[in-house]
Parts: C-alpha cells; structure tokens; sequence
C-alpha cells in the first residue's frame, strides 16, 4: 500500500496570483511596448505604481520579465537589460550601479526537494552596489552578490559571493579578484 504523502499547499495566495495575472496584462500594454532610452522614465514610473523602489536615473528595459514589481528594489543609477528575467517570489534588491545583463535569470523560488510533493519555497536575493550579473548568468534563492563583485556569462551562483571578486562556471567558483584601475 502507498504511503500517504498529504495534499499540496500553494505557498501562494489567490490574492498573489491575482495580482500577478493584472500585472502580466497590463505590463503586456503599458510596459513592454515602449521600449528605448526615451521611455526610460515611463518605465520607472510604471513599476513604482505596481510597488516596486526604484531610484534615480534606473534603465531597466522594456524586454525585461518581472514577475512581481512589489517585491523589487533598485538602487540608484541601475541598468537592467533586455531578456533579464527577474523572478521576484521573494524580494529582488539590486544596489546602487549595479548591472544585470541580457539573460540573466534572477530566481528568488525554486522547490522542496526533500518533499514528495515538492512545495514552493523562496528566499531573497541581493546582489550589492557595483556589482555585474553577467549575460545568461543565473543567481538562485537566498544568494548574496557581494559589492563591486562579477558573475561571469552563464554562470550559475548558488551560494554568496564575496566582494570585488569575479566567479564563473556551473557552479560558480571564485576565478579572480575584481581590481578597479583609477
């Protein structure tokens, strides 16, 4: 006989997906059609409606996939590229000059492994002031980038990165140290 494993529980609320399934048609006619430098402004002020912090001169394109703008957090002067997929579960904070490139994959959520029933978990990301995610690179849950670090293309972060270094690879390992000329 079969053990008996229980029934799945949502970690999201109706209320949640609610408002993400709103977000998702209205970013579909008020976001992603103005793409360019001149919307710029638009762009920002489309997503602090929706609850997100963003700060003073952002870029953060029109091809970029937010999941949900009430848990983002962008600093000053942040660039976030096309085809950027910020998976904000959980909170998304992106420090002052910080840069997120084309493809990068931002995933504050994943699933319970060790469950049957694999239910949802989430944990925040931050990745620090000065600091680059790469092209095609992706930081998984509860991940820390340290300031002024670099996360290669395509790598895959699963654990903190300390300051001013640079890490590459799947899984990503320390490759060197981030040394800024004057």
């Amino acid at each position: 006989m079969e053990e008996e494993i229980g029934r799945y529980r949502d970690a999201l609320s109706l209320k949640n997906k609610m408002a993400r399934a709103v977000w998702i048609a209205f970013a579909a006619v008020f976001f992603r059609p103005f793409a360019g430098p001149l919307f710029r402004y638009y762009r920002a002020a489309v997503l602090r409606v929706w609850g997100a912090r963003i700060g003073r001169r952002c870029a953060i394109a029109a091809g970029v996939k937010i999941w949900a703008p009430w848990n983002l957090t962008v600093g000053n002067y942040v660039a976030v590229a096309n085809g950027a997929e910020l998976y904000g579960v959980a909170s998304i904070a992106l420090g002052d000059h910080s840069t997120i490139s084309q493809g990068a994959y931002i995933c504050t959520a994943s699933h319970d492994i060790t469950s049957k029933l694999k239910p949802l978990v989430f944990k925040p990301i931050c990745i620090d002031s000065f600091s680059w995610v790469c092209a095609r690179a992706i930081v998984l849950p509860g991940v820390t980038v340290g300031e002024g670090a670099v996360v290669g293309a395509g790598a895959v972060v699963t654990k903190d990165v300390a300051p001013w270094t640079v890490v590459g690879g799947n899984p990503a390992k320390v490759i060197g140290k981030r040394e800024l000329r004057a």
